[in-house]
């Protein structure tokens, strides 16, 4: 009888266990989310905006998109780890502790992955004038002519900034910065003869190249990209394993629970699979690259120890 009643509170117990189990599961989300992003406009944005619109239809909580410009890095740091506040930024979020003093959060510690939304790769364009009609040409050009070539780029730490100084440190070669207020400017440069070189987007190497104002040599994608159709890659054009895109990516808090993570990472990459969301970004000049949390941060461990040694090594600073 004893035995029993023993039996009988351990099965109790157990659907209590697991009634609660469930509870905890059920109760996320328990309130509106709050996706902290950079200033309206942008791609930071609009993937902000596109994830908020698909998820507030498939998890009965509505999504919030919070444009905080640089803060929102701040804000997601410092706030609860229970998946009702996420960061959505571009991988210069992971380039700040290195370009900045003291800066007071680690990207890898104190966030959590959840996935990559999109990459956004940039083309390698000269001067028409520049004699050189690939980047092994390119290279020999600057090899032959050590700080002769500039290249125009925007803000420092940008994707068009690092790609080039990546460029630098795999070619060894003596390219020389030309600083600009921003890309745009950087482009009229080099069109107008004042550079000779620039990274930048394919929306805004494409219709220069083709007016013959801009000669587009490569894109700087691992793979050939959508987005630079008949372009080959810097990797395949004589720097192999070179790779310098604008990649963009979700977090929560570190120490958010790992359920939470991975509900919230299957519902986003659900949204990013969707064609018309896919054709969305495309159009936006990014390709979707969704992933799971393991993937994201397997990806950065490789990608910020390779961006802190090419600002170190060129003595990049904010």
């Amino acid at each position: 009888m004893q035995l029993s009643r023993t039996l009988c509170s351990l099965l109790l117990a157990g659907v209590t266990v697991v009634s609660g189990a469930a509870a905890y599961g059920q109760a996320f989300p328990s309130r509106p989310i709050r996706i902290a992003t950079s200033e309206i406009g942008g791609i930071n944005d609009l993937a902000s905006r596109m994830i908020a619109q698909g998820l507030a239809g498939s998890i009965g909580q509505p999504v919030i998109v919070d444009n905080r410009g640089i803060i929102a890095i701040d804000i997601v740091a410092k706030a609860t780890p229970d998946g009702h506040t996420l960061l959505c930024f571009a991988n210069n979020f992971w380039v700040l502790p290195f370009l900045q003093d003291n800066y007071p959060y680690d990207p890898i510690r104190d966030f959590s992955p959840i996935t990559l939304v999109v990459t956004a790769p940039n083309i390698l364009a000269v001067n028409p004038a520049v004699a050189a009609n690939s980047v092994k040409e390119l290279v020999a050009l600057a090899t032959a002519k050590p700080g002769v070539l500039n290249y125009g780029a925007g803000a420092t730490g940008g994707a068009p900034h690092l790609s080039a100084e990546l460029f630098k440190a795999m070619a060894g070669v003596n390219i020389v910065r030309v600083n600009y207020k921003g890309t745009a400017q950087a482009l009229n440069a080099v069109i107008g003869g004042e550079a000779q070189l620039i990274f930048a987007t394919p929306g805004s190497v494409d219709p220069q190249a083709k007016a013959g104002r801009l000669r587009a040599l490569a894109v700087t994608s691992a793979k050939p990209s959508a987005l630079a159709p008949g372009l080959p890659t810097l990797s395949a054009s004589g720097l192999p394993g070179y790779e310098a895109s604008a990649i963009l990516a979700v977090f929560a808090p570190a120490r958010t629970p790992a359920a939470i993570v991975n509900k919230l990472s299957q519902e986003i990459v659900r949204v990013l699979n969707r064609p018309e969301v896919k054709e969305r970004f495309l159009n936006a000049g990014s390709e979707v690259v969704a992933s799971t949390p393991q993937e994201l941060t397997a990806m950065m461990k490789v990608e910020v120890p390779k961006w802190a040694k090419v600002i170190k090594d060129a003595g990049i600073h904010e």
